[in-house]
């Protein structure tokens, strides 16, 4: 009879459900503990009944190894649930997903969001290249090395390990692309000097002057502004193919995108372009200065840096939105004010409709 009373006991404390929950708990189970730690850790949550019998369900079980991290409890479960778990290793974790084309101030507010550490914080560990200086001696922020994905991480992961996560899979992309291939340059770019006035030419200027980029910081420039100007596959290539054909003809970018970034770098952006923003004298405007910003102004997806690393050679020197979610591309001044009074009579007659 008491051999039945202990065998009923016992499949009470393992079989049926336990905890009381009026919150969600965390219980971590570190690296390299034993099951006795991770016994008294699940009894001291209020998730087991007990640590001993805990033990003993392990103890009993030989062949299944506990993993260490971190579980969630947020409903009453059975001992041998909570082993199970623990055998699986079904650790909580947190996930981020980082867009394309989002900067390092998008991503440090959606880190924030999702309780993984302060945005300030994050800013500042991003503000240092040093992560990627093997990479891009040019480099001057980890901005652009962030690759957008989606993540997932252990609560109590440091910012520290989550930048350098989204840094390391920049890198499998990179290398997957071939983009580790290209050559440097032979030395630093001089900084950026005031936009020459340059008259755009009454013919195509002939874009094969446009040599394929030759070292990861252009292309990873020039993938960013790809990325924020058209959300287009087939149009990536060919704005690409623009901004290269741009430079060689001496002519500023005058991309949108990098005077937007300009004014989030002091915290001035408001959603929208004002006349002082175009005039604002920082190196990432292209409007006030001629060549490359100092460094990509966005964390390009592989489509954009694809399309950056091989651009498509035409004799387009200007795009202008279309109103439908893309761009008409033009060869000569003269025809980019046509499609862009195109644009504004457009957006006039959707105005008045409204």
């Amino acid at each position: 009879m008491l051999l039945l009373l202990l065998t009923g006991a016992t499949a009470y404390v393992w079989l049926f459900p336990f905890g009381r929950f009026p919150q969600p708990v965390l219980v971590r189970i570190p690296q390299h503990s034993g099951s006795w730690t991770a016994a008294t850790r699940l009894a001291e949550a209020g998730v087991v009944r007990s640590a001993g019998m805990f033990e003993a369900w392990v103890l009993l079980h030989p062949g299944q190894t506990l993993k260490a991290g971190t579980y969630r409890f947020s409903s009453p479960a059975s001992m041998r649930t909570v082993a199970q778990r623990l055998v699986r290793g079904d650790v909580y974790t947190v996930n981020i997903t980082i867009p394309e084309g989002f900067n390092r101030f998008d991503i440090a507010r959606l880190v924030e969001q999702q309780h993984l550490g302060s945005a300030s914080a994050f800013l500042q560990l991003t503000a240092s290249p040093a992560l990627v200086r093997r990479l891009d001696p040019q480099a001057v922020s980890l901005e652009g090395y962030l690759f957008p994905d989606t993540y997932k991480f252990e609560p109590g992961t440091s910012l520290q390990t989550v930048i350098e996560t989204m840094v390391r899979r920049f890198e499998v992309q990179s290398a997957r692309l071939h983009l580790n291939a290209v050559a440097p340059p032979q030395s630093p770019s001089a900084s950026p000097t005031p936009a020459p006035a340059v008259a755009a030419p009454d013919k195509p200027v002939i874009a094969s002057a446009a040599a394929p980029p030759r070292d990861l910081h252009t292309i990873l420039t020039i993938a960013s502004m790809v990325e924020k100007e058209t959300a287009v596959p087939a149009e990536r290539p060919l704005i690409a193919g623009v901004f290269y054909a741009r430079l060689a003809a001496g002519l500023p970018l005058q991309c949108d995108p990098t005077v937007i970034y300009a004014a989030e770098l002091v915290h001035s952006y408001t959603g929208e372009l004002h006349t002082v923003d175009l005039q604002r004298p920082s190196p990432y405007n292209t409007y006030v200065h001629a060549g490359l910003p100092p460094g990509p102004i966005a964390n390009p997806g592989a489509a954009a840096l694809q399309a950056a690393a091989h651009p498509r050679i035409t004799n387009y020197l200007y795009f202008v939105s279309n109103g439908h979610g893309g761009h008409r591309f033009a060869s000569t001044l003269e025809e980019q004010n046509r499609n862009v009074q195109r644009y504004l009579r457009a957006e006039r007659a959707q105005k008045a409709t409204q």
